[in-house]
């Protein structure tokens, strides 16, 4: 069994810095055709000049591979419209964090007070520059992404022709969010279609499966597995594939992250076969987003065979992917 992929887009993706870039870097551009770049670098990204500068960083880590990284600026609540005018078009959308809410995210919002924000996101609804968000509270942890689902609906409200992603969702409150209002979209990582916190803690503590959000319960699993194999025209691929060096990953204070992004396609087809949607797979890894975003990508095919993979027990030595050493059944086969 095969099935032929066009143009799959990553869009959420961290790439991070220096030799950590050019490590993964490569692992994404092999086989997507595009992704949406993570400004929470250090320091983040929040001018032009980091932007072009970060964003020539990936195409020298790249090589020739036939990869656009499109490229975001860390949200503050001081852009004007001039300066979001001037940067427009070297940029796809604004990463908002709330202030500490996980990697690299300090100097984020630390208020969601609509008037504090209404010069920056009135200035991006006009120029049709959207807006994604990590959004979860500071309250207990499994509900930090439900307790945020009211500032989402606010900021819809407020700003109606403002595009909004909810960034890698993990509940059923977010999936149920997202046909109340019609300028609320998502991204939906792989990790969280297949695991739930059992799977992280509810024996030995797996830490290579700890992320921010942390994985839910099987009825959250449920209601993200619904929208993602049936394509929901509202819901995207966004892998939140977040390297850390294993020794970051293996440690007291394990660092939050699960790195995916080289075996996500393979998984994916695995997924969608299992549940009989891969006539579904292209909607949600390429096409729902190149809709919402307006995108306009080389073409790139990706040739996916149902055939056994071992997935690496590590990449270069230093990062474990998700689900490391395991056989699954598809595999790339042509690019």
């Amino acid at each position: 069994m095969r099935v032929q992929l066009t143009s799959p887009l990553d869009m959420h993706l961290h790439l991070r810095q220096e030799d950590m870039l050019k490590i993964v870097a490569p692992l994404s551009s092999k086989s997507f055709s595009g992704a949406l770049i993570m400004p929470n670098t250090l320091p983040p990204i929040t001018t032009k000049e980091q932007v072009l500068a970060y964003k020539q960083d990936i195409l020298n880590a790249i090589g020739s591979d036939n990869f656009t990284p499109l490229m975001t600026l860390f949200f503050k609540n001081d852009y004007t419209y001039e300066f979001l005018k001037d940067i427009k078009d070297e940029i796809t959308s604004i990463k908002l964090y709330p202030d500490g809410a996980t990697t690299n995210s300090d100097g984020g919002v630390a208020s969601f007070d609509i008037e504090s924000l209404r010069e920056t996101l009135e200035a991006m609804s006009e120029l049709e520059i959207p807006l994604n968000i990590h959004g979860e509270t500071t309250g207990f942890v499994m509900d930090r992404e439900a307790e945020f689902i009211p500032i989402y609906e606010q900021l819809a409200k407020a700003f109606p022709k403002l595009k909004i992603i909810m960034e890698h969702i993990t509940t059923k409150d977010a999936v149920e969010a997202l046909d109340r209002h019609p300028n609320l979209y998502a991204t939906i990582t792989l990790h969280h279609l297949y695991i739930t916190l059992d799977d992280v803690a509810g024996g030995m503590l797996h830490p290579h499966l700890f992320c921010k959000p942390i994985a839910k319960r099987p009825e959250d699993r449920e209601a993200l597995l619904k929208v993602a194999l049936n394509a929901h025209p509202k819901v995207m691929f966004g892998s939140d594939s977040a390297p850390h060096p294993k020794n970051k990953k293996e440690a007291p204070g394990c660092a939050a992250g699960v790195f995916t992004a080289p075996i996500a396609l393979p998984l994916l087809a695995e997924l969608f076969e299992k549940h009989n949607k891969l006539e579904n797979l292209q909607k949600f890894i390429s096409d729902n987003a190149r809709s919402i975003y307006k995108l306009n990508i080389k073409n790139k095919e990706i040739l996916l065979e149902k055939k056994d993979f071992l997935i690496p027990d590590s990449y270069n030595k230093t990062i474990v992917p998700f689900l490391a050493s395991k056989n699954i059944n598809w595999r790339v086969m042509n690019i």
